[in-house]
């Protein structure tokens, strides 16, 4: 199997958010769900990995790891903190109904343990770029 350059790997990680972006928009925009105060700050932190990572991946930019880093860690942070008040219960939030609210699944994912595995992904995407260059 062939070794991916950190190109490569860019490419993947600005293919696993905008997958992420799009399938938040299609629960909203195509499903109707509102989402909750907790998923707009995931939002805030994914929709940008897309033009960040794929500038870099066309500019072949592996200097680009702080700034995705930087939106991508605490993305899966606050991710894990909503996917962790789902289960538990807990913590508040305001816009658009409760956080603790599971309003999808598949495959056992909520909607943040989905964004949260996309948010490690992309993490592995980075830091694979940069182990590559």
């Amino acid at each position: 199997m062939p070794r991916l350059g950190s190109r490569e790997w860019l490419a993947l990680g600005t293919f696993l958010a905008a997958v992420a972006t799009a399938g938040s928009l299609y629960f909203s925009e195509g499903l109707g769900f509102v989402p909750c105060e907790l998923c707009w700050y995931q939002r805030v932190f994914m929709y940008p990995l897309v033009p960040v990572l794929g500038i870099a991946a066309f500019e072949g930019n592996t200097r680009v790891y702080p700034t995705a880093l930087a939106l991508a860690i605490p993305g899966a942070t606050v991710a894990a903190y909503h996917s962790a008040i789902q289960r538990v219960g807990g913590g508040t939030c305001s816009i658009g109904g409760g956080c603790t609210s599971i309003q999808y699944e598949l495959l056992g994912l909520s909607i943040p343990n989905m964004a949260l595995v996309a948010f490690l992904l992309v993490i592995g995407a980075v830091v694979a770029a940069g182990r590559s260059a």
